[in-house]
């Protein structure tokens, strides 16, 4: 696992030296992203209160660093390379103040009290201008500091990945600790611990701050990052797609969250220029993660990592390579049919029609295709097809791989048998 990381750290830093300006952007916001995953998992996965409210305090470290950005502009002595702990000590205050409140509940009564917060900080932002600018927002400029001009898209992208590492550090030392254990033992059974003499709402109290508190160091990093923010930062779309990184990535493992975010973020950046569905493909694959892998993108690598040491790959390469083509053949059958419906019920389209006319052909992936012609829906409704049988295949072939290992892991040996 360490092994694993630290090639993953090697390949992040090389980022700025082998991709564009633009992608290096996008690489800042995958980073931005996993950290806000898992400053949100310390709450949901480890201490087992789900917020749908957790932009509030994003919100709140993008625009208090913001400010303090002003305030260098203006003279303060601040290094630029510190400004996102700015965010971070408004994240926590904020987070107290807020905390002490939501915590008094819990369950689902407790995840309506952080939308709430959220939505009541979305609805007093625009009347606040002194504080959130209004509907325009608050923007800013990075100041030279410490030789680094920041004026580049790589010198933000290696402060963004330096401060995430080092979050992302002390949040996995914070789960070492007997508060981070305490956390979990809340998570399972609070009546036990509160039975134990432990204040667990004071603990609870903690965690929701520190959990705001990492939140708002990555709405810290956003404000250096794009250098402007409006209120919009509080509405529910972002609360809803760090919940929705979380559970694609997994809570079970501590970098779970950081793999669904940067995976959602790449799947945003690279998808989203080229089709206007691409928020309906990301609520598919979060409902397909949750009904066949509820562990979640990390699980499902850990268990077929497990899956791979125990069997060997050679016997497991068949089944794979139809799960492959199966995966292949449904992703391009639900693609071909979301296109086709979302084009023809496109206004554009629609003004096109004439009473007593066929419907024109829509031009998809550099095809022709005519809503009347039978072929049209026959070849993703093949491929579909094609797929669930590669899949029913694929999944006899695991189950066959198992009974075959099941008798041998069961025999016992000759030396076990003796002793």
């Amino acid at each position: 696992n360490i092994g694993l990381i630290g090639g993953g750290l090697v390949l992040l830093a090389l980022v700025p030296l082998l991709f564009s300006a633009s992608h290096v952007n996008a690489g800042i916001q995958m980073l931005i992203a996993a950290l806000f995953a898992l400053a949100f998992n310390l709450l949901t996965g480890q201490a087992g209160l789900l917020s749908f409210g957790h932009a509030a305090f994003f919100g709140i470290g993008t625009f208090a660093t913001l400010h303090a950005m002003k305030a260098v502009e203006a003279g303060l002595g601040l290094p630029t390379p510190l400004l996102p702990a700015v965010g971070g000590v408004a994240g926590f205050a904020v987070g107290l103040v807020f905390g002490w409140f939501a915590t008094q509940r819990s369950g689902v009564y407790f995840s309506m009290v952080t939308l709430a917060i959220a939505e009541l900080l979305h609805a007093l932002a625009p009347h606040l201008s002194a504080t959130f600018g209004g509907e325009a927002g608050i923007s800013s400029m990075r100041m030279p500091s410490l030789g680094f001009d920041f004026g580049s898209a790589g010198e933000v992208y290696y402060l963004t990945l330096v401060w995430v590492v080092l979050a992302a550090l002390a949040l996995y030392a914070f789960s070492q600790t007997p508060m981070g254990r305490l956390t979990l033992a809340i998570r399972e059974n609070e009546h036990r611990v509160r039975f134990l003499g432990y204040d667990t709402h004071r603990i609870k109290v903690l965690v929701f701050a520190l959990s705001a508190m990492f939140a708002g160091i990555a709405g810290g990093l956003q404000a250096v990052s794009s250098e402007s923010a409006n209120y919009v930062l509080f509405a529910i779309p972002v609360s809803a797609a760090v919940v929705l990184h979380t559970f694609i990535g997994g809570t079970t493992y501590f970098l779970g969250p950081a793999l669904g975010a940067a995976a959602m973020s790449l799947f945003g950046f690279a998808v989203s220029d080229v089709s206007r569905s691409w928020l309906l493909y990301q609520g598919l694959i979060f409902v397909l993660i949750m009904l066949f892998a509820p562990a979640g993108l990390s699980g499902l690598l850990a268990h077929n990592a497990r899956l791979i040491r125990e069997r060997g790959l050679g016997r497991l390469a068949l089944p794979y390579a139809r799960s492959l083509a199966a995966g292949l053949g449904l992703g391009a059958a639900i693609v071909v049919l979301v296109e086709l419906a979302h084009t023809l019920m496109a206004p554009e389209y629609q003004a096109q029609l004439r009473p007593g006319s066929a419907w024109p052909p829509v031009d998809l992936f550099g095809f022709a295709w005519s809503p009347g012609n039978p072929l049209t829906w026959s070849v993703p409704l093949g491929l579909f097809g094609a797929g669930l049988m590669l899949l029913r295949s694929a999944r006899r072939g695991f189950e066959a791989d198992r009974a075959a290992a099941a008798p041998a892991a069961s025999t016992p040996t000759h030396g076990g048998a003796e002793s």
